[in-house]
């Protein structure tokens, strides 16, 4: 079995395993754990925990001298990601503060869930393990590592609606949303903690606010989310040329990279 050919093999069943583990046995683990400690929110990030077991399995079989942490991406400046992130999001934050409401009701336990917790995990599992991975180590470009992996985002995302317009808002919005995460993720120097944070914010300002009850939302929603998109992409533009470091995606890296990959 050649190198490639093992790659692929040991990632697609490692992605599997943990697809099914996900499937089959999250829902259980969440209420499992939410008897014992009383918390949703725990329970949360418990079960999330649980289903992550196969992809660091897999990075372990197909990088076993480097750690987890490296190869998630988590081993990088938060401080950093965080302050492009909150940077970046300040445009939704402030049409969100003149156009809409604050929710007259928060509940703390599911405001975790769909923000913080959602966003670390999500980011690992798409952005770091199902798009990153095959970016960094094969000759994969962007749009080829990231097509896969952002059509099951987008996927993941349909339960908000039974509407058949709403699904396929929802379901454009989510995968043009993890192909920017993804690009976001690569440009800000492989700083997952970018990522997540933008993940972060965007949901919780569309949380807090009463924007919409679905991702699909309306036009001041989805206007200031557009504004805050193209803000993030103009700090990073801005950010790199000043400091004269070269774009990670071009049109050389779009499909299938020409220059070595990470060892």
């Amino acid at each position: 079995m050649s190198k490639n050919i093992r790659f692929f093999f040991i990632f697609v069943l490692g992605f599997t395993a943990y697809y099914f583990l996900d499937f089959f046995c999250f829902k259980i683990v969440q209420n499992f754990s939410k008897n014992i400690f009383h918390s949703k929110a725990l329970a949360h990030v418990i079960s999330y925990s649980v289903t992550l077991i196969p992809l660091m399995i897999t990075l372990n079989i197909l990088f076993p001298k480097r750690n987890i942490a490296d190869l998630f991406s988590l081993n990088k400046p938060i401080i950093k990601g965080f302050t492009l992130a909150f940077t970046g999001t300040l445009p939704m934050l402030i049409g969100y503060l003149i156009h809409f409401k604050i929710i007259s009701k928060i509940n703390f336990e599911a405001l975790f869930i769909n923000t913080l917790s959602s966003a670390f995990f999500e980011e690992i599992i798409f952005r770091a393990f199902l798009i990153g991975i095959f970016y960094r180590f094969t000759r994969l470009g962007f749009l080829s590592s990231a097509l896969f992996g952002s059509l099951l985002f987008a996927q993941v995302h349909l339960y908000q609606s039974q509407d058949i317009t709403e699904l396929m808002e929802i379901f454009a919005i989510t995968f043009l949303g993890s192909l920017f995460f993804a690009w976001v993720y690569f440009e800000s120097e492989y700083n997952l903690w970018t990522a997540i944070f933008l993940h972060f914010f965007m949901n919780l300002y569309w949380e807090i606010f009463t924007v919409s009850e679905n991702v699909s939302g309306n036009f001041y929603g989805n206007l200031y989310k557009l504004f805050s998109i193209v803000a993030i992409t103009f700090i990073i533009i801005y950010t790199k040329r000043k400091n004269k470091i070269p774009f990670e995606i071009t049109w050389k890296s779009l499909f299938i990279k020409t220059r070595e990959v990470q060892s």
